[in-house]
């Protein structure tokens, strides 16, 4: 084992006392300091229904550590909700928490020298900062799920945070009345538990599923269920196993883990983000892994389940009817999984999987056969052109035409275009651009749900296409392109586009392109000023000097 605390605490002297005696008014006694030391990174607040039940699950985990033999050790981390702080100014701090959660769980693990570290996370970025965390320190380390909220209900339908959204921009329409909204946001978020549709927190625990640093099924239980506390349990006791054998994180976060994780995004039509954090995670594993690869494994991964926010069904369908385990098995059986890439469990995927049929039961709707997809492609595409040369991506599930060409109406923030839209000044055709909202520009690269919800809810999805520098929640849905590279704010040509301009969307050719000529392009390039920046101070300024671009994932230790 390397070099760490344990072994320094052990080691006979005087000198070596005081970190005995700081030890022991934490609960250690004389047999305890033989044990390995293990960080419990927990996520729980009170500031989201996503972390709502993360301390229950630390409390569980921390037993279940000792009677492991090991000894854990707690500590907090911060955490933001995005569906509180969405379309407002807090939103900008929503990519900033991922860095933060990251740097802080590095920072307990690393001064404590630590022996291994089980993270807790429940919200959209807790779980790709802890999956950061653990890459970098790379040691023994495993991600524990809060799980997903059940469903809200009124009317006969099932309702989440996205109907609260949707229902605005219908009642903006006249589509609905203020007490049909009202009844909405009353019932849509029941209990505890992180956003029950293919949004990004369900996209990201599948991920890391997928990956195998979280246990087999573990990705999709309910947060209020018991099983996800008896999950967490064996997650320490697999945890202290990972420990004695020394399988670190860089084991299993391979180039062979990724592709895995990106055909099982596509397969069940996945949130934007997953592109963003997949590249970020992949940064600091030190692995190999570009924009482009993104779009060339969705090429042959179907979308094969029917989930929101442009399906039917919520994470707890998707669970029941087989849920990732039952995915990564078709997708195995067909050639289009690593079946020898290693678990946190010590067994390959391919053992996981063993018993899994493959194909899905006849009896549930959620999980399609690979024969019979719900898409014969995946629904993530990275488009270039001149508008994004170093690329976009567009979500494009949920909607018949993958293409437009219209004219631009251009928004120097979310704000501003949510009031347009809101006021019904954006018609069927027009391709909506809203920039200066990238990791520099914004700073913190909001996402666009107000708008996009407002879209959809006043009838015109499909019907708009919306274009961003800025991210799209996992529960947006729609002709939506974002994490468009170059950013407005360092001059990528999204700045230099002008109201009425002739836009293009076409996912199928894969193009995003502003439709001037290329002296034109240039005459407006060398005529650009780059604004001043946003913040001067704090974090956020911080943040928009250390930040990457977006198609790099939008790290902050890239050239450091």
């Amino acid at each position: 084992m390397s070099e760490n605390l344990r072994s320094k605490l052990i080691t006979v002297g005087v000198q070596r006392s005081p970190n005995r005696s700081m030890l022991r008014a934490v609960g250690f006694g004389d047999n305890d300091f033989d044990k390995p030391i293990v960080g419990v990174a927990n996520g729980y607040s009170t500031i989201t229904p996503c972390n709502l039940g993360l301390g229950i699950l630390a409390k569980r985990a921390e037993a279940a550590l000792k009677e492991a033999g090991a000894m854990p050790q707690m500590f907090g981390t911060i955490t933001v909700s995005d569906g509180i702080s969405m379309g407002t100014e807090g939103m900008k701090y929503s990519l900033v928490s991922r860095e933060v959660i990251a740097d802080s769980i590095e920072t307990a693990v690393q001064a404590q020298a630590m022996d291994g570290v089980l993270t807790v996370g429940g919200c959209d970025k807790n779980m790709p900062g802890a999956m950061l965390a653990m890459a970098r320190i790379n040691i023994p380390g495993i991600f524990v799920y809060g799980g997903t909220i059940k469903p809200g209900e009124f009317d006969g339908r099932d309702l989440d945070i996205v109907s609260v959204f949707e229902a605005v921009g219908q009642h903006s329409a006249h589509r609905i009345d203020t007490e049909t909204l009202l009844e909405i946001e009353r019932h849509a978020i029941p209990g505890a538990g992180s956003c029950g549709g293919m949004y990004t927190a369900n996209t990201m625990s599948s991920a890391f599923e997928a990956m195998g640093m979280s246990l087999v099924r573990s990705s999709t239980m309910a947060a209020e269920d018991a099983e996800k506390e008896d999950s967490t349990a064996e997650s320490a006791r697999v945890l202290v196993e990972a420990i004695k054998a020394q399988r670190l994180p860089r084991h299993i976060l391979t180039r062979k883990a990724f592709e895995n994780a990106i055909a099982v995004v596509n397969a069940l039509g996945g949130s934007t983000n997953a592109v963003l954090h997949l590249l970020a995670i992949a940064h600091a594993a030190g692995v190999s892994l570009t924009i482009d690869d993104f779009e060339t494994i969705r090429q042959r991964v179907p979308v094969l389940c029917d989930l929101k926010p442009s399906g039917k069904y919520m994470t707890v369908h998707f669970h029941a009817a087989g849920g990732v385990p039952q995915v990564m098995k078709i997708l195995l059986a067909n050639g289009l999984l690593h079946g020898d890439a290693l678990t946190i469990t010590g067994q390959t995927v391919e053992d996981t999987l063993r018993g899994i049929p493959d194909k899905p039961s006849p009896d549930q709707q959620v999980i399609y056969p690979f024969d019979k997809p719900l898409y014969p492609q995946g629904h993530l595409v990275v488009l270039r052109g001149n508008l994004a040369t170093e690329g976009a991506v567009a979500k494009i599930t949920g909607i018949k035409s993958h293409h437009i060409t219209g004219p631009a109406r251009v928004f120097e923030s979310e704000e501003t275009c949510l009031e347009a839209i809101l006021a019904g000044h954006i018609k069927e055709g027009d391709v909506v651009i809203i920039r200066y909202e990238g990791p520099k520009g914004g700073p913190g690269m909001r996402e666009m749900l107000s708008p996009t919800s407002a879209i959809i809810g006043a009838g015109l999805g499909g019907k708009v296409g919306l274009i961003t520098d800025g991210r799209f929640s996992g529960g947006s849905h729609g002709l939506v392109v974002g994490h468009v590279a170059p950013e407005a704010y360092v001059g990528g040509t999204i700045a230099l586009v002008k109201e009425g301009d002739s836009i293009t969307i076409d996912a199928d050719k894969r193009v995003l392109q502003l439709n001037i000529s290329d002296e034109d392009l240039a005459r407006r390039r060398d005529a650009w000023q780059p604004p001043a920046p946003r913040y001067n101070y704090g974090v956020l300024a911080k943040y928009a000097r250390l930040v990457s671009t977006s198609s790099l994932g939008a790290v902050t230790d890239l050239n450091l």
